[in-house]
C-alpha cells in the first residue's frame, strides 16, 4: 500500500514495442501500478487507500503523512501525489449516475439546501462577461469531460500553469453535475451571469434575494465588530456607530448586488457555495458549484434541467423557488397548482392551515394514480408540483400565504420524511472543508463530485441491505437488479421491468418475500 516509485532523479518509466522499438508511455494497471507522469508511479492499493481516506474526511496529505511516519519512507511532494490520485480517478471508468435504488432515477420528493461553508478560492474579478449570444445553456458532458481531461493532462506537463487543458471558472462554461439518467439531456441551465447587476433589485428578483440576505445577516451577527466595520468601509457605508447600526446599514445596502457580493465573499468565501438536491434517503441527485452568491435560481435551474420535476420539492425559501421557476417558464409553469402551494390562498384556507385543521392528501405519493397524464411523473402519475418549506424554516416566513407550504398539511409525508436530511449530509461533508476549500476550483469540483459518488454508492449499499433483511426469504445482493426507472427489484422480475414500480420510500416486503 505504501508503494510510491519516485523516478524524478532517474530515467522515466517507459515501454518499448518489441516489433518496431518505439518507446511509449508506461500505463499497465495489470502490474498493480498507476503511472502518473512516467516518473511517479502509485500502487493501485495506495490509490484505493487514498479514496477511502477521503471518504473518511482524511486529506491526501494527512494520509501520506501517516504512511510516511509508519513506514519511515520519504514520499514525493504531497501535491504531486494528490495530482496523481486525481489522474487515477480520471482514468477510472466510473459511472457518476447519482440516483437512489429506492427512489429510482426520478424521485417524487426531494430536499434542497446549500452548503455555505463549501467554497474554493477564486477572484470574482477574473470572471468575464459571457458572450452576447450566450443564453444560459451549458453542455454538461463537454464541461465534465474537460475537467477530466485537465486531471489527465497533469501527467504530461511540468506544472499546472502549463496545462493546456486547464479549466477556469467561467459564466459560459461551468456546469453542475446531474446523473445522465435523471437529466433531460446534455444541455443544462446555468444563468449565474444574470446575478451580476449594478442596479437596485426590485419586485420578484428582490423577493428571491431575501433568503440569502437572511442567511448573510445571520452570519454578520456572528462577526466581530471590526469585521463588520471593515465591510461597511468596503461598501462605502458610514462605519461609525454600534454593531447593530452597522448591520442595519449593511442590510439596507444588500439590495445593491455588488455590495451584496462583497459581503458574501468576505463572510463565506470567494465562490458561492454548493447547491445540492437529495432524495429523502440522503442520496445526492444534483450538485452545483456556484460562482456567485446562492439564489433560488440555482435550484430552479437544476430542477428545470431534470427530465421529470419532482412532485414535492422541499427548500428553505419555497416561495422564491416557485417564483423564479414560474417566471423562467411562463408558457408552461413548472410549479402548479396554486403556484406550488397546497391549496388556493384564500382567507379560509390560510386560517384553516394556521389552526392545524387543513389537510391536503396526495395519495399518489404512495400509489400511482390511474388518471396519469402525458406530463405525469413516471412513478406517481401526477403532474402536480408543490414547493414546500422544510420544518426548520417554515415559521420564518413573513408571507401569510406560506402557511400553505407546510409539510404538516400532507398526511402522506408524515412519519417518514426527514426534511433535515440535507443538513445531516452537510454535517458530514463539513469535515472535508479543511482540505477542499484550499484546492483550485477544478480540483475542488472534481474531488467533491467523486467523494459524493462514493458516498452515494455506500448509501445505496446500506439501503439494499436493509431491504433484503425485510424479506421472508433470504436473498443476496446478486439477486438485485434495477428496473427501467432505476428502482431495485429482484432479478426474476427483470422481465417485468417496464411495469414494476415501487413506493420509493421502502421496497414492498412482497418483492423480497414469499
Amino acid at each position: 500500500m505504501e508503494s510510491v516509485i519516485d523516478g524524478k532523479t532517474s530515467p522515466a518509466y517507459t515501454r518499448r514495442c518489441l516489433g518496431c522499438n518505439m518507446i511509449y508511455r508506461y500505463q499497465e494497471w495489470q502490474d498493480g501500478l498507476h503511472s502518473f507522469d512516467d516518473h511517479v508511479l502509485l500502487s493501485l492499493e495506495l490509490c484505493l487507500y487514498l479514496r477511502h481516506s477521503l471518504q473518511n474526511h482524511i486529506s491526501v496529505s494527512r494520509a501520506i503523512d501517516t504512511l510516511e511516519g509508519l513506514r519511515g519512507v520519504k514520499y514525493p511532494n504531497r501535491d504531486t501525489i494528490l495530482h496523481g490520485y486525481c489522474h487515477f480517478e480520471a482514468l477510472t471508468d466510473t459511472d457518476y449516475i447519482y440516483s437512489c435504488v429506492n427512489c429510482g432515477y426520478h424521485p417524487p420528493e426531494v430536499i434542497m439546501d446549500l452548503h455555505k461553508k463549501g467554497v474554493f478560492s477564486m477572484s470574482v474579478s477574473d470572471l468575464k462577461e459571457p458572450p452576447p449570444e450566450f443564453r444560459g445553456e451549458v453542455d454538461i458532458e463537454d464541461f465534465w469531460k474537460s475537467v477530466n481531461l485537465e486531471m489527465i493532462g497533469r501527467g504530461f506537463v511540468p506544472s499546472q500553469t502549463k496545462n493546456p487543458f486547464a479549466v477556469q471558472p467561467s459564466y459560459s462554461r461551468w456546469a453542475p453535475w446531474i446523473g445522465h439518467k435523471t437529466r433531460m439531456d446534455h444541455t443544462v441551465l446555468n444563468t449565474e451571469f444574470a446575478k451580476v447587476t449594478t442596479a437596485k433589485v426590485t419586485s420578484a428578483e428582490a423577493q428571491m434575494m431575501n433568503v440569502s440576505e437572511d442567511r448573510l445577516v445571520d452570519e454578520l451577527m456572528k462577526q466581530k465588530v471590526g469585521v463588520v466595520r471593515k465591510l461597511c468601509k468596503a461598501c462605502n457605508i458610514d462605519s461609525k456607530g454600534s454593531r447593530m447600526d452597522l448591520i442595519s446599514r449593511l442590510r439596507a445596502e444588500m439590495q445593491n448586488r455588488q455590495s451584496y457580493d462583497k459581503m458574501f465573499q468576505k463572510i463565506w468565501g470567494a465562490s458561492g457555495v454548493w447547491s445540492v438536491i437529495l432524495c429523502p434517503h440522503g442520496v445526492v441527485y444534483s450538485i452545483k458549484f456556484n460562482l456567485r452568491a446562492e439564489s433560488p435560481r440555482d435550484f430552479a435551474h437544476l430542477l428545470l434541467s431534470w427530465k421529470h420535476i419532482p412532485n414535492v420539492s422541499i427548500y428553505d425559501f419555497a416561495r422564491g423557488l416557485a417564483t423564479h421557476g414560474n417566471l423562467r417558464v411562463p408558457t408552461d409553469i413548472p410549479f402548479h397548482p396554486h403556484e406550488g402551494r397546497l391549496a388556493e390562498p384564500t382567507p379560509e384556507s390560510i386560517s384553516s392551515a394556521k389552526q392545524g385543521k387543513l389537510k391536503v392528501s396526495l395519495p399518489w405519493l404512495f400509489e400511482k394514480t390511474d388518471n396519469s397524464s402525458s406530463k405525469g411523473h413516471p412513478i406517481t402519475g401526477s403532474s402536480e408540483h408543490y414547493v414546500l418549506y422544510d420544518k426548520l424554516h417554515e415559521s420564518n416566513t413573513k408571507d401569510p400565504q406560506d402557511v400553505l407550504r407546510r409539510i404538516s398539511l400532507v398526511p402522506e409525508l408524515q412519519g417518514w420524511l426527514n426534511s433535515q436530511i440535507a443538513e445531516q449530509f452537510f454535517a458530514s461533508l463539513r469535515k472535508n472543508n479543511y482540505f477542499l476549500n484550499n484546492m483550485a476550483p477544478s480540483t475542488h469540483i472534481f474531488i467533491m463530485c467523486n467523494i459524493v459518488h462514493h458516498k452515494n454508492t455506500s448509501t445505496n449499499q446500506k439501503l439494499l441491505e436493509v431491504q433484503l433483511q425485510r424479506g421472508h426469504r433470504p436473498h443476496g445482493l446478486e439477486n438485485i437488479t434495477l428496473s427501467d426507472l432505476g428502482q431495485a427489484i429482484l432479478a426474476q422480475q427483470a422481465s417485468d421491468r417496464e411495469t414494476v414500480q415501487h413506493h420509493p420510500h421502502q421496497l414492498n416486503q412482497k418483492d423480497f418475500g414469499d
